[in-house]
Parts: structure tokens; C-alpha cells; sequence
């Protein structure tokens, strides 16, 4: 068994570890990063949110911090640790600004400060804390290998194909790790001298951890987006004494089309591919339960729309439109990544192009009359004629006497051949993880920080709680580098 010696261990080549290998780097601590798979793919969002970037001020924007962290503090009904939320508002800007002036800009590339967070009731309650990655063209760009490079070229080592196993520790403080190489299974210990960071991501991808800390999120997902995220960087935090959140966080899109008549407990896909993938179900359209009744208003986020399919049966949607409602989604003004057009990530061609594919492969159902497609989707004639008959009455009239849907998001369904899709939930993420204090030290039950262990990303918990408040767009990523650069920072110490 072969044994190397560093200062600093980052576990995960994530945003946040990618961040944290810099920051240590910089302090000038030799950093090791080990990362499971072969590749940063897919790992490096595009979009950031932070207050008070030059970017926004450069662009007008001001976010009043109290007002954000009050929100974030109500919409996770006070589960989640304030400080941590205020340590992350204090340092987004700084970090975002870093990113921008080290990694993006010496390619070419900058950050784009999103304006709209428009907004009408309370239950979309948005802030414009949106920065985009991109050039001067205004094309999306894909910065993680720059990250990685950037570590190299502070001196960082990166060992891929390299997974955690477990933590060594000596007297109760973490001095190492135990991995394993995914392709030869070779043993390797590795010694850190001043710490060990967990940047290894959520669980989402893990059966067996779902059903044990989020079983209800193995029914209203019908997808995971993550296959990467086994758990393992937090079992082996457990192992050690760590304290795990005690309820489920997750970011969820509503985006999972499924073939009529699925079964959520025997369909949950993990890929990274783009199967079932259903943009338009992040739209404010016409949407029911399987028995073709409307059971709320369809314009909230992403998540609250999958958290009312778990009321009703088969934890399942439906989704119904016209040829008109997809020549005239920009009246939705939907926002973030559902937004139409540039710096969302569909216009109105790529999204018909989508369900015309989408209808290829039996996943959206199109029919010339609403019967036709009531029984295309194996819903009730009655109810889904009922349904469409009093949707199109609160369109005319332009009150949603219903449930109170905005006014400006009521497109009737009136003529033209009609559309449908089953679907759930993807699972972008878990959220939930190791409580983590302001330093990012992983704490034990007690409440006392483990020495020499941290963790950042999506590894660590304590941030969020239930469902992911979307309409802070870029949060999750956010979270991830922010506190992967302190953790990076402290650890380095």
C-alpha cells in the first residue's frame, strides 16, 4: 500500500472542490484532489447567484441582503443555520468576482448579470442574483477544465478515476484518506496534515441511501440527473462521527416526461443523457393530476409543482398545450434556466424541436381533439374535456377563478392539435448533507467540529431544507464554490 503525503485533501473535482483546491493552493498548501470519474463533465454550472459582484454594480443591481436572507430563512421554514446563509451572502461577491477575474476572463469569457427577477404573487418571489457565464457573442460557456487549470497551475494534483473509501483518523482528527482506484481497484492511502475536504456531492444516484434519507424523493423523481452522486464522501464522514441533516433537501426540475402508464417505484433512470427530457414542464401550462382534474395553480417553482404530485395518485402530472401556447410562451416571462431565450437555454424553435422529438420517442402525445388525446394519455374523457372546458371559461374572463394563476400566464386551449406529457421529477441534486459551522469544519453530534475534516458543496448541509428556492437563480452553485473556497481557505491554515 503505497502512502503520499499533502497538506490538504479535496475529495471531488466539483465546483466546490475545484474552488477549494484553488483557494489552498493560493495559501500556498500542497493540495491533492481526487475525483471518482474521469472528468469535471457536466459538474460546472452556468449560472451564479451573489450579491453585490462588480458585475452588478457595474449593471444597476442592488439586492437588499436582509430581504434575500429573510426569504431563504422563511422558505425553509428556519431548518437551516443563518449564519451559514449570512456567511454566504457576505462572501458570494468576492468569490463570483475571483472566478471571473482569474479563470473566466483569461479565456476569453466574463460574466453576464441577469436583471429581470419580475414577479407578481408571493409564491414566485424572485431576486436578480442571476450572473451567466458566457463571451462576448453570448453563447453559453463551459469553464470547469479552466478551473482545474488554474489549480495546476497553483500547484495542485489531481488524481482521477480515484474514489474515496474511507477517512484516517488518529486520536479523533482526520489525518488522511483511504481510495481506490476505480479501474485497477489498487488501495492507496493518502496523509493530509492539515485537512481533509469532502466536495464529493449528494446521494441522488444511491438507491439504497434514498430510500433510507429521502424516500419520498425516490417517488416524485422519475430521474436523476447525477448518476456521479453515490454518497460516499458523506458515508465516510458518518464513519467518523460526522452529523447529517435529519431531513431531505433536493433541487428538483419538473422536467421528467415518462411513457403513459408508468409506475414511479419501478422508473427511476440515472443518466447523464437527456431521456424524457421535458423543458416545457417548467412552463405555467394547463396541468393535471392522472385523473384529469386540476389540483392547483401551476405557477410556483419548479419543485412546489412536483411537491403537489405527491398528493395526488401515482405521483405523477399532466401536462397540457396547443399549437398556440408554443407560438406565444414568452407571455409566460418564466425566469432562470426555464427562461425563453438567452441566458435561459431554449427558444421557442429548440422547444418545439424537442417535443416534436419528445412525440417520437412516446413520451408527449399529440392528438387533433381533446378526446383523442384524453385517451392518448389514458385520462377520463370527461374529466379532461371538464377540465380544459372551465381552464379556457378563467382564460376568457382572465381571472383564474380556480387557484388565482396570474393573469398574463392564462393562454387558452381552444383549437389547433393538442398536446400532452406525463411526467415527474429530475433530480438535479441533494441537498441535505454534513452540518458544517462558519469555517466549514465538519461537525460531530455534539455539535463540535471533527479537526481536520471539512466539506462544501453539495456534501455539506445546513443551507437548505425541502425544496430548492429556484427563483434565487444560481444558488446551488453559488453555495458550492462559495463555500468550497473557504473551506479551501481554512483547511490551508
Amino acid at each position: 500500500m503505497n502512502t503520499n503525503e499533502y497538506d490538504v485533501i479535496v475529495v471531488g473535482a466539483s465546483n466546490a472542490g475545484g474552488m477549494a483546491a484553488c483557494a489552498a493552493a493560493e495559501k500556498g498548501a500542497k493540495v491533492l484532489v481526487i475525483d471518482k470519474m474521469k472528468s469535471t463533465n457536466f459538474l460546472y454550472r452556468l449560472s451564479l447567484a451573489a450579491v453585490g459582484t462588480k458585475a452588478q454594480k457595474k449593471a444597476g443591481i442592488e439586492i437588499d441582503k436582509y430581504q434575500l436572507i429573510n426569504y431563504l430563512s422563511a422558505f425553509a421554514q428556519d431548518n437551516v443555520d443563518q449564519k451559514l446563509l449570512w456567511t454566504w451572502v457576505n462572501n458570494s461577491a468576492s468569490t463570483v468576482d475571483w472566478l471571473e477575474d482569474n479563470v473566466l476572463k483569461p479565456h476569453g469569457a466574463h460574466l453576464y448579470p441577469e436583471t429581470d427577477a419580475h414577479y407578481q404573487t408571493l409564491i414566485n418571489t424572485a431576486f436578480p442574483t442571476e450572473h451567466d457565464v458566457t463571451n462576448d457573442k453570448h453563447e453559453d460557456v463551459f469553464y470547469g477544465d479552466w478551473v482545474v487549470e488554474k489549480a495546476k497551475e497553483l500547484g495542485a494534483e489531481f488524481l482521477w478515476q480515484t474514489k474515496l473509501e474511507h477517512l484516517i483518523t488518529e486520536d479523533g482528527t482526520v489525518t488522511g484518506v483511504l481510495t481506490k482506484n476505480t479501474k485497477t481497484s489498487e488501495l492507496k492511502e493518502f496523509k493530509a496534515k492539515k485537512g481533509v475536504i469532502i466536495c464529493s456531492g449528494g446521494y441522488g444516484s444511491n438507491e439504497a441511501l434514498m430510500q433510507k434519507w429521502n424516500p419520498l424523493g425516490l417517488k416524485k423523481n422519475v430521474y436523476s440527473d447525477s448518476p456521479r452522486d453515490d454518497g460516499s464522501g458523506q458515508l465516510a464522514a458518518v464513519e467518523v462521527g460526522a452529523w447529517r441533516d435529519e431531513e431531505p433537501a433536493e433541487i428538483i426540475f419538473d422536467r421528467g416526461s415518462v411513457p403513459v402508464g408508468t409506475n414511479t417505484n419501478e422508473y427511476y433512470v440515472k443518466s447523464w443523457e437527456d431521456i424524457g427530457y421535458f423543458w416545457m414542464g417548467s412552463y405555467p401550462l394547463l396541468k393535471l393530476n392522472l385523473n384529469g382534474d386540476r389540483v392547483g395553480n401551476e405557477s410556483a417553482p419548479y419543485e412546489f409543482d412536483m411537491n403537489r404530485a405527491t398528493k395526488q395518485p401515482g405521483y405523477l402530472q399532466v401536462a397540457i398545450w396547443n399549437d398556440a401556447t408554443m407560438d406565444n410562451l414568452e407571455q409566460f416571462h418564466t425566469l432562470g434556466c426555464a427562461r425563453l431565450n438567452w441566458p435561459g437555454f431554449y427558444n421557442t424553435d429548440e422547444n418545439k424541436e424537442e417535443i416534436n422529438t419528445r412525440i417520437k420517442e412516446g413520451f408527449v402525445q399529440k392528438a387533433d381533439t381533446v378526446e383523442e388525446l384524453a385517451k392518448k394519455l389514458n385520462l377520463p374523457v370527461e374529466n379532461l374535456k371538464n377540465s380544459v372546458d372551465n381552464y379556457n371559461k378563467m382564460c376568457a374572463q382572465g381571472k383564474d377563478t380556480e387557484f388565482g394563476k396570474e393573469s398574463f400566464r392564462l393562454l387558452p386551449l381552444t383549437e389547433g392539435s393538442y398536446y400532452g406529457a406525463v411526467y415527474g421529477g429530475r433530480l438535479l441534486a441533494t441537498l441535505d448533507g454534513l452540518r458544517v459551522n462558519t469555517k466549514m469544519q465538519v461537525l460531530n453530534t455534539q455539535g463540535d467540529a471533527i479537526p481536520h475534516l471539512y466539506a462544501a458543496g453539495n456534501a455539506s448541509g445546513g443551507f437548505f431544507w425541502g425544496s430548492y428556492p429556484d427563483h434565487v437563480p444560481g444558488l446551488t452553485a453559488s453555495h458550492a464554490q462559495t463555500f468550497g473556497r473557504l473551506a479551501g481557505q481554512q483547511a490551508a491554515l
